[in-house]
């Protein structure tokens, strides 16, 4: 299938009728797989094809949206993909990854541009290497080179201070805490780079599954903080890209 222009010459030629062509676009624009609509088009209009949301879907409609983008030469992510589920999967790209510990598939079809400058993911703990992950993976599935940076949370302030060299070498920085958050603020006066703060669910009671978390960035004192989803790596990930990449290419999500 040509591209619009090429259809519009034909229909001018006589080759097509006016009907062939707006099956042939809209055939371009979306496709009806039954369970699921996919958004052909995401990638002509954001720079980036849609990213498959693998949580409450089964394994015959990933492996369905699967082929469909395989066939049209889209990169895929999926996020969310539990390993149980992956292990289900029946269709996946000969040169696929997965990543089990962000729960996260991903494979190329085009290689990503890659980006000058990089992204720093700076994550408090240890329980927090999950999402953090998700983060990392997803800014390097678009391109952009990735520095990780483990275990620094404020409770030991000397951790994060020992790399804030390294840290402050990125374009955008990544900043994944659970507890009370306060490692967003703590780089965002620390950095001249935009800081993505990622809340976790990591906490004790009162740390209400993240709410706490993602209370006490909003709040943050320091400016130059955008905060995300609770546990939401990807979105992070996508963030970050984009400040790094403004005008991009590569991958917006199936829900």
């Amino acid at each position: 299938m040509g591209n619009i222009k090429d259809l519009l010459a034909a229909l001018q030629r006589g080759e097509l009728t006016a009907d062939a062509v707006e099956q042939q676009i809209r055939a371009r624009q979306s496709a009806n797989l039954g369970h699921t609509v996919l958004d052909l088009d995401r990638e002509n209009r954001t720079g980036a094809a849609e990213v498959i949301f693998g949580e409450g879907k089964t394994a015959q409609q990933i492996d369905d949206i699967m082929a469909r983008m395989e066939a049209a030469r889209s990169n895929i992510l999926i996020t969310r993909l539990s390993p149980e589920k992956y292990g289900e999967l029946t269709s996946c790209p000969a040169s696929h990854e997965y990543h089990a510990a962000a729960q996260l598939l991903c494979a190329h079809a085009q290689p990503p541009i890659q980006a000058a400058t990089q992204i720093a993911v700076v994550s408090a703990g240890t329980s927090d290497f999950a999402v953090a992950e998700e983060a990392a993976l997803t800014a390097k599935f678009y391109g952009n080179p990735v520095i990780r940076i483990s275990d620094v949370g404020v409770a030991g302030l000397h951790r994060l201070l020992a790399r804030i060299d390294e840290i402050r070498e990125a374009r955008v920085v990544i900043a994944v805490a659970g507890m009370e958050g306060a490692l967003a603020s703590v780089l965002g006066g620390l950095v001249s780079a935009p800081v993505v703060a990622v809340p976790t669910s990591v906490g004790y009671g009162a740390n209400l599954g993240g709410i706490t978390t993602l209370l006490a960035m909003l709040t943050s004192c320091a400016s130059g903080i955008a905060v995300v989803n609770i546990d939401n790596g990807f979105g992070a990930g996508v963030l970050a890209h984009r400040i790094n990449q403004p005008v991009s290419s590569g991958t917006e999500s199936v829900a």
